[in-house]
C-alpha cells in the first residue's frame, strides 16, 4: 500500500467550528496530514463525489474510506495514533461531554456569535451576496429546528461558561482532570467561534480558569498540515487498493450487503444510500461507487444517525 492510500486527508475550510475540533486533535497527537479547501456553501461535487450526500464540515479520508462526523473522526485518530489518547481512562464521561458540546452547547454559540455585531465581525469584508448566500445554503441545516432566540442563548452561554469555569477553578489543567480528552476538544471548538465573532467574546471575559484553559487548548495548534487539491484527493480514492476491514455485527437487525440509508437525527439531513457493509456498537460503514471518486466505504457514528433498511 503506498503512503498516498493510508495518508489523512482532511476536508475542511477555515472558518468551520468542528473542523477546528479536528485541525486541534490533529495537533495534540502530533499528526502530519493534507488539508484540501472545500467550498463553505453548495455546490460541493467534490465533497458529495466522497460521501454520497453528506455535507456537514469536515471530513477526513484515508484511501478510499471517508470518515463523517467529528466523534467518528477522533476514534479514527485514537486508532491510527493511540497516543497521547482522546479517551483516557482517567475520563470515562468525555464522550458524553463531548457530545453535549458538539449538541448543546454548539446550538447556543450559533445564534449568540451570529447575532449582528458577531455577524460582521465573522463577515468582515463579505459582499451582501456573500451573507445572503449563505444565509441561503445554511437554513436547510436546522430547518424543523426549534432555534433559540438570542436572549435564551446568552443567557444559557453564560450558564454554561460559568460552570465549567467552576470545572476548571481547582486548577486542573483539562476539563476532566489530569489529562486532555475529546471533551476538551469538542468544548474548545464552540468557545473558539466565539471569540471569532469580536466584541460578542466579551461574554467570556469574567471566566478566567475557562479563558486561559482555552488560551491552553488553541496553543496546541494544528500539528503538520500540506495542501491538496480536491481533484488529487479524488485520485487517491478511485487508486486505493482496499478499505478498512470492517463487518456487520450478528443479532444487529442488519444484514451485510443490505440497501440501507443513513440520515443525521439532529440537522443537515440529507440522507446517504449504500450498501451496508460495516456496523458496530460505534459505527455503520456504507459501500458506495461514484465514477471519479471510485467504490469508497463511507462511516458515520451509530449514535446521532438514524440507520434505515431499504427495498432490495
Amino acid at each position: 500500500m503506498s503512503t498516498a492510500d493510508t495518508e489523512l486527508i482532511l476536508h475542511h475550510y477555515e472558518g468551520s467550528p468542528f473542523a477546528e475540533k479536528v485541525r486541534l486533535m490533529l495537533g495534540y497527537k502530533g499528526l502530519a496530514w493534507r488539508s484540501v479547501h472545500i467550498p463553505v456553501i453548495m455546490p460541493k461535487p467534490d465533497v458529495v463525489a466522497l460521501t454520497g450526500g453528506y455535507r456537514k464540515t469536515p471530513v477526513l479520508q484515508v484511501g478510499a474510506d471517508v470518515y463523517c462526523d467529528t466523534a467518528c473522526i477522533a476514534r479514527l485518530l485514537e486508532a491510527r495514533q493511540p497516543t497521547p489518547s482522546l479517551f483516557p481512562d482517567t475520563a470515562p464521561l468525555a464522550p458524553l461531554l463531548a457530545q453535549w458540546a458538539d449538541s448543546t452547547l454548539f446550538w447556543t454559540v450559533i445564534p449568540y456569535t451570529m447575532q449582528p455585531a458577531g455577524l460582521a465581525h465573522v463577515f468582515k469584508g463579505a459582499a451582501p451576496e456573500v451573507l445572503k448566500a449563505f444565509a441561503a445554503d445554511r437554513a436547510p441545516f436546522s430547518a424543523g429546528m426549534k432555534r433559540q432566540s438570542l436572549a435564551d442563548a446568552t443567557a444559557n452561554l453564560g450558564q454554561y461558561l460559568s460552570a465549567l469555569d467552576g470545572q476548571l477553578a481547582d486548577g486542573r489543567r483539562w476539563l476532566l482532570g489530569s489529562d486532555a480528552s475529546v471533551a476538551d476538544f469538542a468544548v474548545a471548538h464552540g468557545a473558539w467561534y466565539v471569540r471569532r465573532g469580536g466584541s460578542v467574546a466579551e461574554i467570556m471575559a469574567p471566566f478566567v480558569h475557562f479563558s486561559t484553559w482555552l488560551d491552553r487548548v488553541l496553543a496546541i495548534g494544528h500539528g503538520r498540515p500540506q495542501r491538496m487539491s480536491s481533484a488529487d484527493a479524488l485520485a487517491v480514492a478511485a487508486s486505493a487498493p482496499d478499505h478498512a476491514a470492517c463487518s456487520v455485527i450478528a443479532g444487529s437487525g442488519f444484514e451485510a450487503g443490505q440497501p440501507v440509508t443513513v440520515t443525521p437525527t439532529d440537522y443537515g439531513q440529507d440522507p446517504v444510500a449504500g450498501m451496508l457493509v460495516g456496523l458496530t456498537a460505534n459505527e455503520v460503514v456504507l459501500r458506495r461507487t461514484d465514477e471519479r471518486a471510485g467504490t469508497v466505504h463511507v462511516h458515520f457514528p451509530r449514535a446521532g444517525y438514524q440507520l434505515k433498511g431499504e427495498p432490495a
